[in-house]
């Protein structure tokens, strides 16, 4: 069972997954960290601390801010494309990314007195008042805050709007079940596929992210796609890209797709340069060439490699020019000139959100 609801925002929340150590101590058992500690001290996170020997989240009903997105910018291309997404996250992060793109938002340690209160009932009613057709758990890692991401998932559900987790899958066995059951879509970032990487530029490992995609396929409903930032001289090489793939299908599958990112310098990796649009093009060829069958570039502009096209008659199903919609032959779920059923969650889109993104300043509005 959850913990029991303070209704008041801005407040410490009772957290879950932890344990007593000794008589002063408590263990977070929520991610793979396991950080242990005394009274009044906060985890690596950062918004998990141990307050009266007991575990609280100190950023629940808290959000940095909130903005109306295109689904795809996820991203999610085989998720309800075309539609709007209410996009928000909280401070904190439980990964220690050198070249992490929304630093300023993970790596705060005063953004709390900063953030708007939102409770999940709230988050739920704008959303629907805007016509988005879901919420996004995003800028910063939802594991961190699941007890506030699962409730604002139970409240959109009661309105008929999907939840979405954008997450580094960095769970433990113990919590990932609870947290995944609320959502209908992940997109979960594996940063690079060598223990090295994760170790020196994340501050965390590998295999428990490995963990995460192998519990989605095999043990939830839950639709997921993979992006993978690809950082010049740190994970781009040929050999570390193929063994990625080949994991990938042997493990979660060939439907599964998979977005190629371009890096920018920022945070503490500004000495490597950014990703050339090239070498996203050479790893999508070779993910295809491995055999998985939807792949998609990001964060550069390239209509072909950001539209989707049928596996089986390789025709073109969904036109993407950045995140604007063009075609769109699709008949529900199935590819429109052959038939084949096209792995996702589709709906006939009613309108199309397009590129914009829309900042929302005043939730209390909706």
């Amino acid at each position: 069972m959850s913990a029991d609801r303070d209704e008041s925002t801005g407040v410490s929340f009772p957290g879950r997954w932890w344990h007593t150590v000794d008589d002063e101590k408590v263990m977070c058992d929520l991610c793979p960290r396991a950080c242990v500690l005394k009274d009044g001290d906060r985890g690596f996170c950062f918004v998990r601390r141990n307050e009266g020997q007991k575990m609280v989240l100190t950023t629940y009903g808290k959000s940095t801010g909130f903005c109306v997105d295109p689904v795809e910018k996820k991203p999610l291309n085989h998720f309800l494309p075309g539609s709007s997404i209410l996009s928000f996250g909280t401070a904190g992060c439980n990964l220690g990314c050198r070249f992490c793109q929304n630093w300023s938002i993970s790596k705060a340690r005063e953004i709390e007195l900063l953030s708007e209160n939102a409770s999940p009932e709230q988050v739920a009613k704008a959303a629907l008042r805007l016509d988005c057709r879901s919420v996004a758990f995003t800028y910063n890692d939802p594991v961190i805050w699941a007890e506030y991401a699962i409730d604002t998932a139970k409240a959109c559900h009661e309105l008929g709007l999907k939840a979405v987790a954008v997450t580094a899958g960095y769970i433990t066995d113990e919590a990932r079940p609870e947290f995944y059951s609320v959502m209908d879509a992940a997109n979960v970032d594996l940063k690079a596929f060598t223990e090295m990487f994760y170790q020196r530029l994340t501050l965390s490992h590998l295999e428990p992210v490995l963990n995460t995609l192998r519990w989605l396929k095999e043990e939830s409903n839950v639709w997921f796609e993979i992006t993978n930032l690809v950082i010049p001289e740190e994970n781009d090489s040929a050999d570390e890209i193929a063994r990625m793939c080949d994991w990938i299908i042997k493990n979660v599958g060939p439907d599964v797709p998979v977005h190629f990112t371009a890096f920018h310098p920022d945070f503490k990796l500004q000495h490597r340069s950014a990703t050339p649009a090239a070498t996203l093009q050479r790893a999508r060829e070779q993910a295809l060439a491995a055999g998985i069958r939807y792949v998609y570039t990001g964060n550069i502009v390239s209509k072909d490699s950001q539209s989707t096209y049928c596996h089986e008659c390789g025709k073109l199903v969904i036109e993407r020019d950045w995140y604007n919609i063009g075609k769109y032959k699709m008949k529900e779920n199935r590819c429109a000139h052959c038939g084949t059923v096209i792995p996702g969650v589709f709906e006939e889109p009613e309108s199309i959100w397009g590129r914009k993104r829309m900042a929302v300043r005043n939730l209390d509005e909706f």
